[in-house]
């Protein structure tokens, strides 16, 4: 039935109702969604009975359901001016009230319901949700609590429950709330939602994305709930399975900015930089000056290379979004570290300390730029009084105080100190990493078994035959930015830096059955064919980056794994692998909060296993590979003879000898690793067995590593 019929068939039956049939009749309408009759109906009513509270609230409730909030809560009030003692009236008021951010009204028409009727279940729940929405999760809480305590079986007030003890980081007692919630209500979605949400925030990361599936099963077409299970995608590292997520969840409501701001992170993450900067461009248009959204544009700008503009768009920042200025100002320093300035980047992380005192992120940067050379530091007597009050941060302002503390002690060379810090740091980090170790290091030996010294030699030479691609690949913190800058200093020699795109072109393979293969997997059924054009994609990419230049480098530590397939697939790429001390390899990773994912450098055990099977996969490297395929580069060579090894790497890349590459700390080229301060300056030993005044501290990496 159409409303208009409906309409109609009301008005002749309203000729003979007696109001509250009419009022019953009205309610049918609403609860069936046709609010215009339920409206109408309501108000035939009152031009024969104006004073009548019981219509003048339906109409409330109508109007409010049809859209119209203000003129609800209006209508709902005369309802309680002719009648203030009906509980119903202020819990409903209470309610329209908070959804239209009216909080404080909500809370006093909360209070006046249960001093009519005290023990009023729907009342507390409403009375908790407007607390909530008021930042008091104490009286959200103990509303809730007394709500389920007058209705056990109340299912909704026990799911607000557990948010309120979420936001009170009370999450195992949150965590049985919703279970009780859902178990009254087994088809519960939102329930399953905020289920997801307090497991993420307890890192169950893999339970968290199970509850928020239950809940996409029951509610497929819910965005909030796409974004969240694409929240912990990105914790889980499956950016690409959470771009597709949002890209639903983008389609079911292109108006949600939180969305685009989700999507451009994820988007990011997989190197879709375009896409990434059209995402938080479209965030910023739906919501202008979004903090997230310029932040998340602004390092679009950095991973692009485009650092020169990214300094004015983070200066502008400063200059138009005063609110914002300190995030900008860090972004800012970060930006100018990448291009060597190291004095314009400590005076902005400066700038944002002065706006926000003690921000335990700017430290860790600004850390990270300085070398501390005494004691009474102004910086780190900040730094030691904010540790004295570390209870007071949250865990992960208490990691970067704790690495930022590292860094400055391991410069005093107070070391029983520094290591105390970075045992705490990496802890709190290795607690938000989701890292599993076992098929981890699973994948070093299949590679071994299936990357096969028979398999090599059967497709040496298919690939492309182009020389210009150049790998700098090993152990992160092993030396690869270093043997980087070097040839970056040939003019005949593009630094790519980190780029991720043979990655990305290896997990494009696809099978026969056109579905994707993944890596060593596809290995025995690859063809001279397959190896070329893997190869020419790639090289295709590359030349994007810099068509004329003669040699291209990529600096992707992790590109060890792929050592043998980047040989198949371009016989005439030069390969460089960076070893350095084991020790002081794994020491560095474990001084260093990656912006990336190294998510086995957080705990010494698990760095000593990862870095064995590495050490043992680049000896399978080593023999299963036609003599000069690859070139070690010791880095303490490199250290003790600067030349010599510099004209070996010059040498073996097929370039004449350029003197420039000597002065490789001169280099005005952006680098964006974490040895990005360490590049601008001359070769330097002190890095050479750094690891000796630890060793008796280093027992669970030394236990793991090889002999």
């Amino acid at each position: 039935m159409s409303e208009r019929t409906a309409s109609a068939a009301s008005a002749g039956q309203q000729q003979w109702l007696a109001p509250p049939q009419i009022l019953a009749l009205a309610e049918q309408h609403r609860r069936a969604g046709r609010v215009a009759v339920a409206e109408d109906l309501c108000r035939q009513l009152l031009r024969s009975q104006p004073r009548n509270a019981e219509a003048l609230h339906m109409l409330g409730v109508v109007l409010h359901q049809g859209g119209n909030a203000a003129a609800g809560i209006e209508s709902i009030q005369q309802a309680i001016a002719i009648n203030g003692s009906v509980p119903l009236y202020h819990c409903n008021l209470g309610e329209m009230c908070r959804l239209a951010g009216r909080l404080d009204e909500a809370v006093a028409a909360g209070r006046r319901a249960l001093e009519l009727q005290p023990n009023y279940p729907q009342a507390l729940n409403n009375l908790g949700i407007a607390n909530y929405d008021r930042e008091d999760y104490e009286a959200a809480a103990e509303c809730y609590r007394q709500a389920v305590q007058q209705d056990p079986s109340f299912a909704e007030a026990h799911s607000n429950l557990g948010n309120a003890l979420r936001a009170l980081k009370k999450l195992d007692e949150a965590l049985a709330a919703y279970g009780r919630a859902i178990e009254l209500k087994p088809a519960y979605a939102d329930a399953y939602n905020n289920l997801g949400t307090c497991l993420r925030d307890a890192k169950r990361w893999l339970e968290a994305e199970i509850a928020y599936r239950k809940a996409l099963a029951l509610k497929p077409t819910d965005p909030a709930t796409l974004n969240n299970l694409a929240l912990v995608l990105m914790d889980l590292q499956r950016n690409d399975e959470a771009a597709s997520i949002l890209t639903r969840s983008i389609a079911l409501d292109p108006a949600n900015q939180r969305s685009y701001v989700y999507f451009g992170s994820a988007l990011r993450e997989i190197d879709r930089l375009n896409e990434a900067q059209s995402a938080a461009e479209t965030a910023l248009k739906l919501k202008e000056n979004d903090t997230d959204a310029l932040n998340l544009l602004g390092r679009v700008m950095i991973d692009q290379n485009r650092l020169e503009e990214a300094v004015v768009f983070f200066q502008g920042m400063t200059e138009r979004e005063p609110e914002q200025a300190a995030e900008a100002y860090n972004n800012l320093g970060n930006t100018y570290k990448e291009l060597g300035r190291s004095d314009a980047a400590m005076e902005a992380y400066h700038k944002a300390l002065e706006l926000v005192p003690k921000a335990s992120g700017v430290y860790l940067n600004l850390s990270d730029t300085k070398t501390f050379k005494a004691e009474d530091d102004p910086d780190l007597l900040v730094l030691e009084e904010m540790a004295r009050g570390i209870d007071t941060l949250n865990e992960d302002e208490q990691m970067q105080l704790h690495f930022a503390l590292a860094k400055a002690n391991m410069d005093l060379k107070r070391h029983g100190e520094a290591f105390h810090h970075l045992l705490l740091g990496n802890a709190l980090k290795r607690g938000k990493t989701a890292y599993d170790e076992g098929p981890t290091l699973q994948l070093f030996d299949r590679i071994r078994t299936m990357a096969s010294r028979e398999l090599i030699h059967s497709h040496l030479g298919e690939g492309d035959p182009s020389p210009v691609p150049i790998f700098i690949l090993g152990m992160p913190r092993s030396g690869s930015t270093l043997v980087e800058q070097i040839l970056a200093s040939h003019p005949k020699v593009h630094a790519a830096g980190e780029i991720k795109d043979f990655d990305s072109v290896v997990k494009s393979v696809r099978g026969p059955d056109g579905a994707v293969m993944p890596f060593p997997d596809f290995l025995p059924t690859l063809s001279a064919q397959h190896l070329r054009s893997l190869g020419a994609e790639y090289l295709r990419r590359l030349r994007s980056l810099a068509p004329s230049a003669e040699r291209i480098s990529n600096k992707m530590p992790s590109s060890f794994f792929y050592t043998g397939l980047i040989h198949l697939a371009l016989p005439n790429a030069r390969i460089l692998h960076t070893p350095r001390n084991a020790v002081d390899t794994c020491l560095s990773c474990f001084t260093k909060l990656f912006a990336g994912s190294q998510s086995f450098t957080y705990d010494l055990a698990e760095l000593g296993r990862y870095y064995r099977k590495y050490h043992e996969l680049m000896a399978h490297w080593r023999s299963v590979l036609p003599e000069g395929a690859m070139l070690d580069v010791q880095y303490e060579d490199v250290v003790a003879d600067l030349e010599t090894q510099a004209r070996r790497i010059v040498a073996f890349c097929g370039l004449e000898w350029d003197d420039a590459c000597l002065a490789f700390h001169e280099s005005k080229r952006p680098v964006k690793t974490a040895s990005a301060m360490q590049v601008r300056r001359p070769i330097y030993k002190s890095s050479v067995n750094r690891w000796e005044p630890y060793k008796d501290l280093l027992k669970p990496l030394l236990q793991e590593l090889p002999a």
